[in-house]
């Protein structure tokens, strides 16, 4: 049996907690705290070590996904949780001033975990608010040089998070659906 690490990151607000409690098959490890700086500006609480979670896969094997903390004084797990990972998921919230400075700050942040596996990006709050546009996001990431899939999507839904997952392991293992 093997086990798979996927990690989650993002702004604070962006969903990562959500996705993973929506994904998991058991109820998840939140280590979520009151906030008590900016933050609470956003929402009541925050994570402030890591989210955990489990997918268990038909053949036995496992799926375990790791949510980093959104705030930046709190980087120093971030370095921790990706060790032994294979990818990494980056969610963007859209309705954030400027989510394409949080695309620059993540991926310069995780940039040498990038090279080594890859990412995918979930925008999620396109109910609040549809501007940028995926298309644009594709062009920014272009801009970058960077070939990830991105897609919009629901935290709370699993059908979306599940897809940012397999578009994750596609891109690890082209033939991992043939």
């Amino acid at each position: 049996m093997s086990n798979y690490k996927i990690v989650f990151t993002g702004p604070v607000g962006a969903g990562k907690t959500t996705a993973i409690s929506s994904l998991s098959d058991e109820a998840p490890l939140l280590t979520d705290k009151l906030a008590s700086d900016m933050t609470k500006n956003r929402k009541k609480s925050t994570t402030v070590a890591m989210d955990y979670g489990t997918i268990q896969l038909a053949d036995g094997e496992l799926i375990q996904l790791y949510g980093t903390p959104g705030q930046e004084r709190f980087d120093f797990m971030w370095q921790i949780l990706t060790k032994g990972g294979i990818g990494l998921v980056l969610l963007l919230d859209n309705s954030r001033d400027n989510p394409f400075q949080d695309l620059d700050f993540f991926l310069e942040a995780f940039k040498g975990f990038i090279a080594e596996t890859t990412v995918v990006i979930g925008v999620t709050q396109f109910d609040v608010s549809n501007k940028p546009t995926i298309e644009e996001y594709r062009i920014a990431l272009r801009e970058r040089e960077l070939n990830a899939p991105v897609f919009e999507v629901d935290a709370r839904e699993r059908k979306d998070v599940s897809l940012l997952i397999q578009s994750l392991l596609y891109t690890l293992d082209p033939v991992i659906n043939e």
